[in-house]
């Protein structure tokens, strides 16, 4: 039996260990407090450096739908959608085991991803349970329609390319002009969110992100184009924007169907005037022969391109290797990055330009971590550091939901330096507080790097590139 000094001398034993806990975690939580501080200041300053000198017009298109937004392990308890043993990737999903193994392959690897699912009975299915549930928010969906109402919350005049209904259309900020006919009833795309860390049976989310599926009978087919084209010209936008293509992804079109749509827009594309920028925003492609026909009908034409941590991956191994690539790192180094993204500029560089291609100028990364942007010298994009900065904000803004970041539910990912490169003997850049956007050039062109104040408290994941892809460009044009 112990004796009850023994007893006392550990019970303080423990309080001396908690109190030196207690003490070494307060200053820990004060310097990490007075480092976020600090870089928000920074970043904040760094954003204004830059304004609007007027009302940019953008023109944005195509296709338009409503996200409905649903915790994905929720839907799945109340749907009976068990943990598969094993996970497998499909071009498209057929039926309710597909789904699960699809989701549990990518919610393994934290990584976003969009699916079209064929089966019109299953996806009413989840819907009913949907509109049950008392979390589930509809909001508006879409490349297009989300980035114009970025573009006109900073400030921009908008003509956006896209069918609406009345009940989308009183969501759209003022100042954008819609170009196709009203609609009686939109799409619907299920965005199935899941926060960091959480598990479903032995698979585990090591981010925050969401997996989209949808039963989209209309924006495939770009529907909007020709309403769009037709107006495009007499708006005069300084910057063009193309986006939701991968809605074409694995959808069962007829023989030439989908080939003579991109045509279509590649028409477009070819009869914007040299002087007005364009910008396309890539998503997740998964279908190799729909992707090549985007390297040809599309991306020539492009002065701008902007992309995810998983897609930036993607393009480099279809531009590289002519292959389609479905899982990256979802929180790559900043060098890794890097390279890919040098690898993309020299490649798309050398690419046949002349008549009405175009050669990229401009090319925006956007990471859980940290913003990269890369734009050639003297092509006319301003305020790269601006940008940088802009689009790291507006990362936390969208993703908490919230205009103000609050530091209380923010914190950094970068590390005390980064490397510009893999290779041996690049340039290390140490990340500072007071000045965290790093800009430097290279070759013909500049690279900026933002850190992100991450959201530690998700409110929403989808969306978010679009916001932050606008957001980046607003300040350029």
């Amino acid at each position: 039996m112990a004796s009850t000094g023994s007893v006392v001398g550990g019970f303080v034993s423990v309080l001396v260990l908690i109190a030196a806990v207690y003490y070494v975690r307060q200053p820990n939580d004060a310097i990490l407090q007075n480092r976020l501080e600090k870089v928000l200041l920074s970043l904040l300053k760094a954003e204004k450096k830059a304004s609007l000198a007027s009302r940019p017009r953008v023109a944005v298109g195509l296709g338009a739908c409503q996200d409905a937004f649903v915790d994905a392990l929720e839907l799945f308890d109340r749907y009976n959608l068990t943990p598969p043993a094993l996970t497998a990737h499909y071009d498209s999903i057929h039926d309710h085991q597909e789904l699960a193994q699809m989701f549990a392959y990518f919610f393994n690897h934290g990584a976003a991803a969009e699916r079209y699912m064929d089966n019109t009975t299953l996806f009413r299915d989840l819907m009913d349970i949907v509109y049950k549930m008392p979390n589930a928010r509809f909001e508006l969906g879409g490349n297009a329609p989300v980035m114009a109402n970025r573009f006109a919350a900073e400030g921009c005049n908008v003509l956006l390319g896209a069918h609406l209904s009345s009940n989308l259309k009183e969501v759209m900020r003022e100042g954008i002009t819609v170009t196709g006919e009203e609609i009686e009833e939109d799409d619907i795309h299920l965005i199935l969110e899941y926060p960091r860390q959480s598990s479903w049976g032995k698979y585990i989310s090591p981010r925050a992100n969401r997996f989209i599926v949808h039963s989209d009978r209309n924006n495939p087919s770009l529907n909007s184009l020709e309403s769009f084209s037709q107006m495009l010209k007499d708006f005069n936008p300084s910057l063009v924007v193309v986006g939701g293509i991968q809605m074409m992804d694995n959808f069962p079109f007829s023989a030439g169907e989908r080939e003579s749509r991109l045509k279509l827009l590649q028409q477009m594309l070819v009869s914007i005037p040299v002087e007005q920028k364009t910008h396309f925003e890539l998503a997740s492609f998964t279908e190799q022969a729909l992707f090549e026909e985007v390297l040809k009908y599309i991306v020539p034409y492009m002065d701008s391109l902007g992309m995810n941590e998983q897609e930036l991956p993607n393009l480099y191994s279809m531009l590289h290797g002519g292959k389609i690539t479905l899982i990256s790192d979802p929180v790559p180094r900043v060098a890794t990055v890097l390279d890919h993204m040098r690898k993309v500029w020299a490649t798309l560089q050398k690419a046949d330009a002349g008549g009405s291609k175009r050669r990229l100028s401009r090319l925006h990364v956007h990471t859980l971590a940290f913003q990269a942007i890369m734009t050639k010298k003297d092509s006319g994009w301003k305020n790269t550091m601006s940008a940088a900065a802009k689009a790291s904000l507006t990362a936390n803004r969208h993703v908490c939901g919230s205009p103000k970041i609050d530091l209380g539910k923010a914190t950094v990912l970068m590390d005390e330096s980064f490397s510009t490169s893999r290779k041996e003997g690049s340039l290390r850049i140490p990340f500072k507080e007071n000045r965290p956007v790093s800009c430097w050039e290279e070759h013909d062109y500049e690279i900026c790097i933002a850190p992100v104040l991450v959201c530690t408290e998700v409110r929403q994941t989808a969306g978010g590139g679009d916001n932050i892809s606008s957001a980046g460009l607003v300040l350029q044009i």
